[in-house]
């Protein structure tokens, strides 16, 4: 029973994300229904800024503490209605503040790290115990993981709660900006364009935070590969 109570916020989180998946809400934040009702959501926000505001970055941060797949896509839509700057603010905000729910709950649930560790957290051991701060931040400024999944890992692994806010901002908001910027790049084909297609993505406004975004997702096998070719140097263990 006392391990039921210490799981029951990280159940409760889960119980809450698989709902809010199937219950399609989400559907609102995909490119076909923002281009269907994009006038209405631009009237709506301009009615009511605050509160269409305040309504995203509880959105995006119940969709980030629950772990569920559907984070980009509302992180697409902030772009869309709001435009790179607002929108990685907002969701800056909301990335922070959900993972540190989903944080709380799985160090609350995983005990002093003396339960069976997440299959995730095995990968993440070495490099943390060995750079605790600059593996954090790796982790964060990179999109190799998913994110929740790496929430998950640092709270087993006891980082820091400063560490973590810390890395999860700043890593989280670099990310951000680009993937806001996709957002915002296909709200401005879409303004110009009566139908959704795979074409809007090859428009500069797309295409260019995109293939930032992709680079950024590359850079730690490129690092890798630096780094063993650099070990592997003739003579380096004379030196």
């Amino acid at each position: 029973m006392k391990r039921l109570r210490a799981s029951l916020p990280l159940i409760l989180l889960i119980v809450a994300g698989i709902v809010l998946f199937a219950s399609g809400a989400l559907d609102r934040f995909t490119p076909q229904h923002l281009l269907a009702h994009q006038r209405q959501i631009h009237a709506h926000i301009a009615t009511h800024p605050w509160w269409s505001r305040l309504v995203f970055i509880g959105v995006l941060t119940l969709t980030t503490c629950t772990g569920i797949p559907g984070t980009i896509i509302v992180i697409l839509a902030g772009g869309f209605a709001f435009g790179v700057v607002e929108g990685t603010l907002c969701s800056s905000v909301a990335l922070t503040l959900g993972s540190l729910i989903l944080f709380l709950a799985s160090r609350y649930a995983f005990g002093n790290g003396d339960r069976p560790a997440p299959a995730i957290v095995t990968k993440l051991h070495h490099g943390f115990e060995c750079h605790p701060v600059s593996y954090t931040l790796f982790l964060r400024f990179l999109p190799i993981l998913p994110f929740g999944a790496i929430t998950a890992g640092l709270a087993w692994l006891r980082c820091p709660l400063w560490l973590f806010i810390g890395a999860t901002w700043l890593g989280g908001t670099v990310s951000l900006i680009f993937e806001t910027s996709i957002g915002a790049g296909i709200g401005t084909v879409l303004s110009e364009s009566t139908r959704f297609s795979l074409d809007l993505f090859m428009h500069r406004e797309v295409l260019l935070p995109s293939g930032a975004l992709a680079l950024l997702a590359l850079l730690p096998l490129l690092i890798e590969r630096l780094t063993r070719r650099y070990r592997r140097r003739p003579g380096k263990s004379a030196n």
